[in-house]
């Protein structure tokens, strides 16, 4: 099965203010053994979004309030992501709907995973960040879109802002692959190659047993 595949979209945005949200806090332990990622959207922030006998808390968490219903690019605090690296955390966000988190940092190993399950981590500075969130939590159903081509944020406010993003993880998505299946499109350049430079390695060994 290949990554998704990640060319632009646009979405109004969630408020998540919330700083230094971690793994266990985006999806807990418990649900570690689950194996198919439709089935984790519940446990996308399950703790901060359920009662102990399972119902939503009133008043809903932010995911659950009927205002966000429908959206896919969160604004999330600084720092989002840390602790330990676990890959249902990004599962958990795809399976709700998530395309992409707008924050001034994230954790390296969340990151890392959520590219390569085709979730964007967006850099952007504290000011812009601020104006983003102050947006959020209006409610204004005003859109952000995102272009991953030209890698550029288009705010609410229509400003275009460039955000960094590893150029090799931005192939793959563009492209829908992931690592293997790069290195599978590539079998007939490795294929070539080694007819082009043999190895010496067998021919070595066979004079050192004679």
């Amino acid at each position: 099965m290949g990554a998704p595949k990640v060319e632009g979209f646009s979405s109004a945005l969630i408020p998540l203010p919330a700083e230094n949200v971690d793994t266990d806090q985006i999806v807990p332990a418990r649900y570690l053994k689950v194996v198919v990622k439709s089935g984790l959207a519940d446990a996308l922030f399950h703790d901060w979004r359920f009662d102990e006998d399972g119902t939503k808390k009133t008043p809903p968490f932010v995911l659950d309030d009927p205002r966000y219903a429908g959206r896919s690019i969160l604004v999330a605090g600084d720092n989002f992501g840390t602790g330990s690296s676990r890959e249902h955390a990004p599962w958990a966000l795809d399976a709700f709907g998530i395309k992409a988190i707008v924050s001034t940092s994230f954790a390296d190993i969340f990151k890392n995973n959520a590219l390569k399950n085709g979730i964007l981590p967006i850099v952007v500075d504290a000011t812009l960040h601020a104006q983003l969130m102050d947006v959020a939590r209006s409610g204004d159903a005003s859109q952000a879109s995102v272009d991953l081509a030209s890698a550029t944020l288009t705010t609410p406010s229509g400003a275009a802002v460039k955000f960094a993003i590893d150029p090799f993880a931005q192939k793959m998505l563009l492209a829908g692959l992931d690592e293997l299946e790069f290195v599978r499109s590539k079998e007939a350049d490795i294929a070539a190659h080694e007819r082009a430079h043999p190895s010496t390695i067998d021919t070595k060994a066979h004079r050192a047993i004679q």
